[in-house]
Formats: C-alpha cells, structure tokens, sequence
C-alpha cells in the first residue's frame, strides 16, 4: 500500500522536509500552503492522510481539521496536527477535536512518518506475501547488489543506509530477516545487532552480518554480538542466498501474538517540569533517539494529557510537588503501568522517589545523555513485561481452548454412549411390551371364553355367582383391549418408515365407514377435506387417523348433533392437517397430558377407553418427524393438529 499524504504547511521548508521523509517511505504526497489550498485539496480527496499546520496565514488547523472530519468519508481519515503551539491547552484542544495525533515544532520527521504508519495500522503488517529483507548499509552500491541478488530469488527487499535509519525501518516493518553491515559511519552492524537483540519485538529476527574484515578475530566478535551468520564481502554473494534461507529455516516459530511496539518505533515522553531549560535539555537527547517530546508544566497539565492520550515513559522534574504528581500518576489504573522517572539535583533522593512509585531516578549532574539511557531502559523493561503477559495470556488462552476441547468431546462421547444405551433399552422395553402383550392374549382369552361359557349353560348359578362371572368377563374384555392397544403401539413404534406418497382422504373415508358400520344406529355428521395426500408411512398414518377419529366419535356420544371434520392446511410443502369435533372438549391447560400413557381427563364410566390411543398417535407422529397438539375446552369440543413432514426435511 502506498499511502497519499495531503502536508498543509505555510512553510515551504517544513513541507519539502515531510514531503522527502514520506516519499523516501514511499508515499505519495499533495503539499498546500494555506488554508484556501487544503479546503480545495478536502473536496478532491484522493489522500488517506492529512498533515495539518496549526497556525496558517489564513486559517486555523484546528478549524480545518473539523471541516474535514465533517465530510463524508473523511471520518476515519488518519490527521496528525503539526505546530508550535504545544501548551497543554492547545494539545487537549486538538486532539478532542478529533486529531490522532498533536506533534510540536521543532518535530522529527522521521517520527512523524512511523506514527503516521502505525495510525495506518502498517507499523506490523506485512503489505508483501513475499519474505522481507532488510538490508543495511552504507554503500548504494552494495545495497543495489544485493536487491538484485535477493529480489529475483522472490525477497521483498527494505534498504537503509545507515544504522539508525535501519533500526527505524526495522521497527516499523517488521522485517523477517536483517542484513547489515558491519562497519558503518555512526553505529557500526555488531551494534545494530545488539540493539535488534534488546528489542522485545525484534529480538527473534534473524540476521546476517557483513565485513570486508578477513580475520578470525572479527568473526568471533560479530557472532557474540548476537548475529545469526557471518558473510564475507570477498566471497561470492549466492553464498547470502544459502545462509540467508538457512537461518530464515531455523528461526525459532513465534506463537501467533499481537505484536507489542518496538523499541525502535514511534515514541512519547511527557516531560513534567516548569523549568524551560530543562525541558529543552531533555528534548535534545530524547528526540536524538525518536521521541516526540510533549511537555507538562505540572502534574494537573499531565493528568489532563496522560487522559486524552497515552505515552510511553513520564519524566518528571525533582521539586516540591513531584512526589504528589508521581502517587495520583500510579493511582490511576489505567497508566499506572507507564514507566515514570524522576530527575532532580538531589543526590539522596532515590529512596523518596522510589518509595512515591517511580520506577527510576536520574540525577540531573549525570546529564541528559544518562536520562535517555534510563528512559531507553525503562520503555525496554515494560515492553519485555508486555511480551511476556502476552505469552502468558495467549498460553493460558491455549490452555482453555484445550481443556474446553477436551471437555466438549468428552461430553460428545459420553451423550453418544448414554443414547445409545438408551435406544438400546426402550428397544429392549419395546420389544418386551410387544412380547408380554402378545403372551398375554392367550390367557386372556381362555378366562374370557370360560366366563362366557359358564354364563350362557343352562344350569342355574345364583345371583352373586353371576355377578362375580359378568365382572370376570368385562375385566377380561378390558384387559384385552388393553393388551391390543399396547401391541398398536409397539407396532407403532418399531419397524421400518415405508414412506409413499398416498390419497390420504381415501384413508380417512375408510376408517369413517368402520366407524359408522361398527354404530349404524349413530348419525354423526362427517365432513373430509378433498384432495387431501401425505407423503409417509401409509399403515401408521391409519393408525393416527383410527384413534383420532374413534376418538371423536366416542366424546360426541352426548351431543344431540355429533360432527367430525378432517381436513387440512392445503398441498405445501410442510401441510398441517387436524381433526375437529364438537363433543366434550377437554379442561383448558390440560391438552400435554393427553398424550402421556394411560392418562385421563375423564371419567372411564362416561367415556371408557384405555388411555393408550393418543400415546400412540404421538410416537406415529414423532416417528415421521412431525409435531401434535391439541386445542379444545370443556363441553366445546376438541381439534387434535399434527403434521408429517417429508423425508427430504428428516
């Protein structure tokens, strides 16, 4: 990706500056002078970045940068604020405006570059699928050789031509591998390397380190600085290629964690201090290493600004009121963990400061060149802190997934052995209910029949004997038609679905004939859907329709006008079909017991039956798939619903 970057400065050097430190990242940039200029470039667009000047000749980037986020599409675009007036006041101002970052004059611009990368979301990310070398250093010469070399062997290659610049690159690439010079004006390669090593988010990078240097000795010094192989220049440049795919295929596999912020990458110190001159002095040597410094003059100006945006490490001055700024700093949880390091000219002061909660003390006699060294440090130690809390996290995460894996089969395995065990068991019950049913007939018959015979010889038998035979026999008759109803049901709940598709309103005028010829002295108004078809298994869809109807018939005995409908929601996909009466209904709320074995909501002596039938309608219906229910209320009769979805939604 190749960022377009709009720079709206009055300042022609300050706009030559940033537009060569974004070009040479390889942006591309649109450079305006006044307000007049940018408002025209706002209506253009075409740019994903706006570098806005503070105090222009005829406008005010503050005001500007609330037109611009009040276009549309412009919401998002990434605005970093340039200016010379960094008073707290004027930096809350911008950045509640909307800007993502406030940069005060004099600024770095390579600092104004990374961050403008990292609010891209690129300070990490790989825009390249191919592998990406950094190569440092000092000679275009060589570094050009060595892009011809790599590139053509599919490398996506980053140059820098000098240490410092390589270790920026370094932190805003992320490369997957280093080359780099050994010597070289400013920090030499063995530096670079201990640096890289230093860094918790590039510590693991592989590099390659390269001298003109023939002898042993340097050899055994740049891999103690940390290198990962050692080439010659004097020796043939494929010899990079081998020792580069070499150690690119022994790096160690990093876990897959969010990437923390380099230390080499974009920075923020708040310097908390009313001395100017001392503000000045650590501006110097912290900006020599990348920092942008925003200064504080107490701790309510710190406060303010730690709350609309975070930093990096808090230096704060040695004065009356330090100790109390550091205490309400660490209070607050969500900075408390920034590094603070107190500076003063008080040599006994250690204790006192650390006590309040700095994380260091510098002695101001030192210099400014010693508190940069502690401030390196101290960012260090937090981001080494940072990576490992990752690695903890993302471990303990690991962790839990796989215990919640482990878990979550072990119940899969246990549900699948309880069902099983289950199917096996009502299989068995079944199989016994059909088989002790079927046992059961014989005898019942043979008491039946022996009753019946003694009652109709023509010896006679007293009042009571009879009595006691006729209760024999009814009992028997009763307990037949249970056993048959519990071998329905068996039925019904066994065997092979033979689904067909079927004249389901032929079915129901069939069992309405056995009806009215089992009562021809009823006159029962029967009325059936025509065209009626199901797709399922013919035999015990009869059986629905048996003891659904039968049903009706009997719970209308005590109408004057009995009526029975069967019908349906007509042909779909999913039909509903029901089967209505006007009989005696049923008590509101009580319509799931009905289908529970062997329950009644009515007397045997006004409606005799065995409770039975509706239990076997439910496992016919639930066998194809489908659903029942019921509607009715006491003395208005009752609508039984079902439905026989087609295989194809099984």
């Amino acid at each position: 990706m190749n960022p377009v970057v709009l720079i709206v400065d009055d300042s022609l050097t300050v706009r030559m500056d940033l537009h060569e430190a974004f070009e040479a990242d390889g942006c591309s940039t649109i450079l305006c002078a006044t307000g007049e200029e940018a408002r025209a470039a706002f209506r253009t667009g075409g740019f994903d970045v706006a570098v806005l000047d503070v105090l222009l000749p005829d406008a005010d980037g503050v005001d500007l940068l609330r037109e611009l986020r009040a276009l549309p599409g412009c919401e998002d675009t990434v605005t970093v604020l340039l200016s010379s007036e960094a008073e707290v006041a004027d930096r809350l101002l911008g950045l509640r405006t909307g800007a993502d970052e406030y940069v005060g004059k004099p600024y770095d611009s390579g600092y104004v570059v990374a961050r403008t990368r990292q609010l891209l979301g690129e300070g990490g990310s790989a825009t390249d699928s191919r592998t990406t070398v950094l190569v440092i250093d000092d000679s275009v010469t060589f570094r050009e050789q060595l892009r011809g070399l790599l590139e053509p062997a599919g490398y996506a290659v980053l140059t820098a031509a000098s240490g410092e610049e390589g270790l920026r690159t370094a932190a805003e690439r992320r490369p997957q591998a280093v080359i780099v010079d050994g010597i070289m004006p400013g920090i030499d390669g063995a530096t670079v390397i201990r640096r890289l090593r230093l860094d918790p988010a590039l510590r693991d990078t592989p590099c390659l380190l390269m001298t003109a240097a023939d002898d042993y000795a340097t050899e055994v010094q740049m891999l103690e600085a940390g290198a990962d192989a050692f080439v010659r220049k004097q020796e043939d440049l494929a010899v990079v290629l081998a020792k580069l795919a070499a150690v690119l295929r022994t790096s160690a596999e990093q876990l897959p964690i969010e990437a923390i912020g380099s230390l080499h990458g974009p920075g923020k110190v708040l310097a908390v201090t009313a001395e100017r001159r001392r503000l000045d002095e650590w501006g110097d040597a912290l900006r020599a290493d990348g920092y942008d410094v925003v200064a504080a003059a107490n701790g309510d100006e710190a406060l303010d600004l730690l709350a609309a945006q975070p930093v990096d490490c808090i230096v704060l001055g040695l004065d009356g009121d330090s100790r109390r700024t550091c205490a309400r700093i660490k209070e607050v949880p969500q900075i408390r963990d920034t590094p603070l390091v107190i500076t003063g000219d008080q040599d006994d002061a250690l204790l006192e400061s650390l006590a309040a909660g700095a994380d260091d003390y510098v002695r101001s006699a030192d210099g400014a060149q010693t508190l940069r060294a502690h401030v390196r440090a101290q960012i260090r130690r937090k981001q080494s802190l940072d990576e490992s809390r990752r690695i903890r996290e993302e471990l303990m995460r690991r962790e839990l997934d796989a215990a919640g894996e482990r878990a979550a089969r072990q119940l899969a395995e246990t549900r699948a052995a309880l069902v099983e065990e289950l199917e096996w068991r009502n299989r068995e019950l079944e199989a016994f209910s059909g088989s002790v049913s079927h046992d059961l007939r014989g005898p019942l018959q043979v008491i039946s029949s022996y009753a019946e015979t003694i009652l109709d010889e023509e010896e006679p038998i007293g009042e009571q004997t009879r009595y006691r035979l006729q209760r024999i026999h009814a009992a028997a008759g009763r307990m037949a038609d249970l056993v048959e109803s519990l071998l329905i049901l068996a039925r019904a709940s066994r065997g092979e679905l033979r689904r067909q598709r079927f004249d389901l309103t032929e079915t129901a005028w069939q069992v309405i004939r056995e009806v009215q010829a089992r009562e021809p002295d009823r006159e029962i108004e029967f009325v059936v859907d025509e065209a009626m078809t199901a797709d399922a298994d013919e035999g015990l869809v009869r059986v629905i329709l048996e003891n659904l109807i039968n049903n009706a018939a009997k719970f209308t005995r005590k109408i004057e006008k009995p009526k029975i409908e069967v019908g349906w929601s007509g042909p779909g996909e999913d039909p509903r079909y029901h089967i209505r009466d006007n009989g005696a209904g049923f008590p509101e709320g009580k319509a799931v017991e009905l289908f529970r074995p062997f329950a009644r909501l009515h007397s045997a002596a006004d409606f005799p039956g065995t409770g039975i039938g509706l239990t076997t309608v439910h496992r016919a219906v639930e066998r194809h798939g489908g659903e029942i229910h019921a509607e009715g209320e006491e003395g208005r009769g009752a609508t039984f619903w079902f439905t026989l979805p087609p295989a194809r939604r099984l």
